[in-house]
């Protein structure tokens, strides 16, 4: 097929470039600066003219609740373009199939976890990152609107829980949880430095998968579209605790030193566990263990800081 892929620069995106399965189709991914996909004009003209077989929605402003919290209106507005341009633009080309792919941002705070697909819209957001959350939860509508209106066009959306791996971000002021525990504690490390604070309690329990394992789900998804609700999550199937995360990341590093917990500092949702009901009886499940997946994240970043102090010593 034909596959359009979004945000073919960022996490997700490249994960999915680098799979074995890439190579199968033609995939088109445009970077931001040849396709604006918050121009509407612009975004319908390039489906128009590529006319895919398939879109891979993987595009995003992306970053932990210290980004979300400190620009609020860019996360909200600029992925709700984004969602909103690509979506219109398909329907209007008349693209058959698309992948949106989601976040579990959409959950509301107070639904019971493990979170399942029919809890999207049912309850009040997590504060800390609302916006980002508002502009999934309003594509993945407008998924379901295009699909119900036209039996020709099938818009399905992946929530895949909080990812992590291969060209992640470990700037502080964008990252993630995980990419920013690697670094705080790689620091320690190379530094000689006996503590790491961590945000809050350490008690909120967190999900995370390998990035290259949800790229081989997305995969999967494109072969057996067919197959695939209209919404499914994608986890792994169990969580741990932000304390746990800390000393697993210690672990995998060989730092030694010790924990202190920062109560001041907001620590979002309690727990954010996905459901993986439908995705088993879907037929699939990630396979790389949390330490392995860690080393080699780990790995990627040591590379990427080695290569920016030989450029900039």
């Amino acid at each position: 097929m034909k596959i359009l892929l979004t945000g073919g620069g960022g996490m997700v995106g490249r994960n999915i470039r680098d799979h074995d399965q890439a190579g199968r189709h033609e995939l088109i991914a445009p970077r931001s600066r040849e396709l604006d996909l918050t121009d509407a004009t612009a975004t319908e003209a390039s489906v128009a003219r590529l006319k895919p077989d398939m879109i891979i929605h993987a595009a995003g402003r992306v970053g932990g609740i210290q980004a979300n919290m400190a620009h609020p209106v860019e996360f909200l507005v600029e992925n709700l373009d984004m969602g909103r341009n690509i979506v219109i633009a398909a329907r209007k080309a008349g693209v058959p199939r698309l992948i949106n792919i989601g976040s579990s941002c959409m959950y509301p705070r107070a639904a019971p976890n493990p979170l399942e697909e029919s809890a999207v819209l049912t309850g009040e957001l997590e504060p800390t990152n609302e916006g980002y959350a508002l502009a999934k939860v309003i594509t993945a509508r407008l998924c379901d609107y295009v699909s119900r209106s036209d039996p020709h066009l099938a818009y399905k959306t992946l929530i895949p829980c909080n990812i992590f791996g291969i060209h992640d971000k470990f700037d502080p002021a964008v990252s993630h949880l995980l990419p920013a525990i690697i670094r705080k504690v790689d620091e320690a490390k190379r530094s000689g430095a006996e503590m790491v604070d961590i945000w809050g309690s350490g008690e909120a329990r967190r999900e995370f998968m390998f990035a290259s394992d949800l790229a081989e789900g997305i995969w999967i998804a494109v072969e057996r579209f067919d197959d695939l609700p209209g919404m499914m999550n994608m986890g792994v199937g169990h969580d741990h605790s932000i304390n746990d995360y800390y000393a697993a990341v210690a672990r995998v590093i060989g730092w030694q030193g010790s924990f202190t917990h920062d109560l001041s500092k907001p620590v979002g949702m309690k727990q954010k566990l996905v459901s993986v009901a439908l995705q088993r009886r879907f037929g699939w499940m990630p396979a790389t263990p949390l330490d392995q997946a860690i080393a080699e994240t780990h790995a990627h970043y040591r590379a990427q800081t080695a290569a920016a102090e030989e450029t900039h010593p």
